[in-house]
């Protein structure tokens, strides 16, 4: 029988010793519940739990696990992690013992209520069990309720698509825009922003038609910092680039710059410098090969909506409707790791070029294709056929 004292408001109390001269108190409404939470406790420390430390807020040991990763993870992927921490503030106050996948999967079901994609769903999920995972590396806690939590089979997945035949062109078109040069290297080298913006003419071999990627940067308060290694060791590679890239940089103008990309003063860009080169250039594209046809406009005399005229420059002073699609870095990259299937270029040669670290990355993209892909794998196969029959 549990050795027990009655308190002032009635409750049970009885502590349980749990070493280095300290002990823990135990309330309860009566016997039988004051016997199952010593033995709960008795069996913690079993377990080798540090009791000592139930109080503990999840929010705590998320802020222990994020200054980990600062050490371990780049800047961009430590915000990432921040953004996910904050995702989860609605446990944070909560004792992280006392928390339970229920918790967790009410924050997943809000996310995805609110339109949030399947990926930062993933990502907050994946959060909350590393942090889970970290309390149970140093005996706080002996389970991990985020493991239990599922991913609502509706919710958005994030698009990550090539771009068409029709946007490639838009971007093989001459052009003097000076992000067109970052433009064609994304798309036919598949270098990451990262990588391209250090890029020297010293790495870019013509003749040899490679590119040596062999340092990125990272965004750090907004300025660029060189380092000497990529995201990954993967990254460190030889890029064979196609020789129609090869033509392009070999007629492009290099204006007494080290740096390929630079910014417009010859230096190294910066975030904010990147996104106002590239916002033009997608206003530039906007302007050359958007539909205005079924554009409507209001008339600021009658305030009726009508046809929207085109200007003869894209600086005209009204704002000029963006119609096309808003093309990025990362649809770029994409569409270098689709020509390269298109073509046949096999698995692993695929995965060193686009430098993932892990293969399994671009089995996933090359599996996605697939099924976009495979009614022209059979017309291959029956073009064999055809030669052997």
């Amino acid at each position: 029988m549990i050795k027990n004292t009655k308190r002032k408001d009635g409750r049970l109390q009885s502590k349980v010793y749990i070493g280095n001269g300290k002990y823990k108190y135990v309330y309860a409404a009566n016997n039988r519940e004051l016997e199952r939470k010593v033995q709960e406790i008795k069996i913690q420390l079993g377990k080798g739990i540090d009791v000592s430390a139930e109080r503990d807020t999840f929010g705590q040991w998320a802020d222990r696990w994020l200054k980990l990763k600062k050490l371990e993870v780049s800047n961009g992927r430590y915000n990432t992690y921040s953004y996910r921490v904050k995702n989860l503030v609605p446990i944070a106050s909560m004792q992280i013992g006392k928390i339970r996948t229920a918790d967790i999967q009410d924050i997943i079901i809000g996310l995805s209520s609110e339109g949030y994609a399947l990926k930062t769903l993933k990502d907050v999920k994946n959060a909350a069990s590393q942090i889970f995972r970290l309390a149970i590396d140093n005996r706080v806690i002996d389970y991990n309720p985020a493991l239990s939590v599922k991913l609502p089979a509706e919710a958005p997945k994030e698009t990550r698509r090539a771009l068409t035949k029709e946007e490639q062109e838009w971007i093989t078109a001459p052009t003097e825009h000076r992000a067109h040069r970052m433009a064609m290297i994304m798309m036919y080298a598949g270098l990451r922003r990262g990588e391209l913006i250090p890029l020297l003419w010293t790495d870019i071999n013509l003749e040899k038609k490679t590119i040596n990627v062999n340092k990125a940067v990272e965004m750090i308060n907004g300025k660029s910092v060189v380092k000497d290694c990529t995201k990954t060791a993967a990254g460190m590679r030889t890029v064979y680039i196609p020789q129609v890239l090869a033509d392009f940089l070999a007629n492009e103008p290099r204006n007494n710059s080290m740096l390929v990309c630079p910014n417009a003063s010859g230096g190294m860009m910066s975030e904010s410098a990147y996104k106002r080169l590239w916002d033009s250039y997608l206003a530039e594209l906007n302007f050359k090969f958007g539909d205005f046809s079924g554009v409507l406009v209001p008339n600021e005399q009658t305030g009726t909506m009508e046809q929207y005229h085109k200007p003869k420059s894209r600086f005209a002073p009204k704002k000029i409707p963006f119609v096309i699609p808003r093309i990025t870095a990362h649809m770029l990259r994409h569409t270098f790791i689709t020509l390269m299937y298109i073509a046949g270029v096999d698995l692993l040669t695929a995965k060193e070029q686009a430098g993932h670290a892990d293969v399994q990355t671009t089995m996933e993209i090359y599996t996605h294709l697939d099924s976009i892909y495979k009614s022209k794998q059979i017309e291959k196969l029956d073009e064999y056929l055809r030669k052997i029959g």
